[in-house]
């Protein structure tokens, strides 16, 4: 546990400064955070693969029988979770580079735990009538190359066409949802970042890629790792 953690965030912000000098001064932190980050994404891609080739039956839900199915949301899922969450982050690196390098460090601990539960689970598409192609009979390492690379993730689908059983726990929930645990108490960017975990929740559902025991499971799975990281959440003075 940190102290930061209980302490407010204004007085944390005012201490460890802000900025691109603030940045710089950590700047070794903040690289190797970076690292540990994608390479737990890497691991946590390696056994969603695994866990593609894998049969795996459909389930029932009692949340997806009742919502629409929407094509629109579902072709914009992925880069609305980008558009939400990649300046949200860069903003929380701005303002508060310190707990930022905590906060991509948690997230790495929570790729990997996501990992182990896909690995660990065996559930089918939730909407086979919707979902992508998936690895088939393609190369392993053609498709993790493509998923591991910046620019090849979102080209042609490759989420899509590679992953439809990297279900339990849902990332794109786990990811907002921790941003916004640790943007907690920061007027201007915690509203933010709780309407875009929110609606990051609604897409996953709508465009049917989740079942809704996956976005509980992400909700549950990441406050646990936060708060084994940084204590109990407490109310904090807004900054």
């Amino acid at each position: 546990m940190t102290t930061d953690a209980n302490a407010g965030p204004a007085s944390g912000a005012a201490r460890d400064g802000a900025g691109p000098r603030a940045i710089l001064a950590i700047w070794p932190s903040v690289a190797g955070a970076l690292l540990f980050r994608y390479a737990a994404y890497a691991v946590m891609t390696a056994l969603a693969l695994w866990a593609e080739l894998r049969p795996a039956p459909t389930l029932p839900d009692a949340v997806l029988d009742r919502l629409p199915y929407v094509p629109w949301v579902d072709r914009a899922n992925y880069w609305v979770w980008l558009a939400v969450y990649l300046p949200l982050a860069a903003a929380f690196l701005w303002t508060e580079p310190r707990r930022w390098v905590r906060y991509m460090v948690t997230g790495g601990l929570v790729s990997l735990a996501r990992g182990v539960t896909i690995a660990l689970t065996g559930m089918g598409v939730p909407d086979p009538a919707h979902a992508g192609p998936g690895i088939g009979a393609r190369d392993f390492w053609t498709a993790f190359a493509e998923l591991l690379s910046p620019f090849g993730v979102f080209q042609r689908g490759a989420m899509a066409a590679y992953l439809t059983k990297d279900l339990f726990f849902s990332g794109h929930v786990a990811t907002t949802f921790l941003l916004w645990l640790y943007l907690r108490g920061r007027s201007r960017l915690a509203p933010v970042a709780l309407a875009a975990s929110l609606a990051v929740t609604a897409s996953v559902l709508l465009a049917h890629l989740h079942y809704s025991i996956d976005v509980v499971g992400a909700w549950a799975v990441t406050f646990a790792l936060f708060a084994l990281r940084e204590g109990w959440p407490r109310e904090r003075p807004a900054i």
